[in-house]
């Protein structure tokens, strides 16, 4: 980072004081959002942001995330997530706020906080894991297109868009996404054991 001034990141100073109106000390509150798209193509500067705060925070210092995602690839979420662990880690204590939706991988960035703090009618969850793949096969069948495909190792295409899906494919897709789903339930227990999954 250049200088904080040049991302989107906001410090936000509060003084805190005793019982006599006396300061005890100064403490950063800082404040960054991620509106998530379905690649959550926000990471890289969520990375850099973490980063930043984690080389200027001091003890005390906590985070604020303004989160809006309806969730994505569970690849660019679950690395999203990992980057707010990253801040739990320091033992800077992490507050998202949600305006309108945290579902899926939006949730699953949530699970990192220390506190969840939603508008009233904001959307949390659901969980889960889809796979859609549009299947042309029959239509380049009908216009005398014959796609080849060269791999190595059985399962290294399944469910593709140009070939005839046999229901091994659809077994051992619906086996990967199965096992992808067990992996979310079980980041979203082991962040909110009180939530029941």
């Amino acid at each position: 980072l250049k200088t904080l001034k040049e991302r989107p990141l906001a410090t936000v100073l509060s003084s805190f004081h005793d019982n006599n109106g006396e300061t005890i000390g100064r403490k950063n509150l800082y404040v960054t959002r991620f509106p998530g798209d379905v690649n959550a193509s926000q990471l890289n500067e969520l990375r850099e942001e973490v980063t930043g705060i984690l080389r200027s925070a001091q003890q005390g210092d906590e985070v604020l995330l303004v989160l809006q995602s309806g969730g994505g690839t569970v690849t660019g979420y679950g690395l999203a997530a990992a980057q707010l662990m990253r801040i739990r880690a320091k033992n800077m204590k992490l507050t998202v706020c949600v305006e309108q939706v945290a579902a899926s991988g939006g949730y699953m960035m949530c699970c990192t906080a220390d506190r969840i703090v939603a508008s009233p009618f904001a959307v949390l969850g659901s969980i889960g894991v889809i796979s859609e793949v549009p299947n042309a096969y029959e239509r380049l069948k009908k216009e005398g297109i014959e796609f080849q495909t060269v791999t190595a190792g059985k399962y290294k295409r399944t469910v593709t868009p140009t070939k005839k899906i046999t229901k091994e494919d659809l077994k051992k897709s619906e086996e990967d996404i199965g096992e992808i789903f067990d992996l979310f339930k079980g980041f979203v227990a082991g962040q909110r054991p009180q939530v029941g999954i």
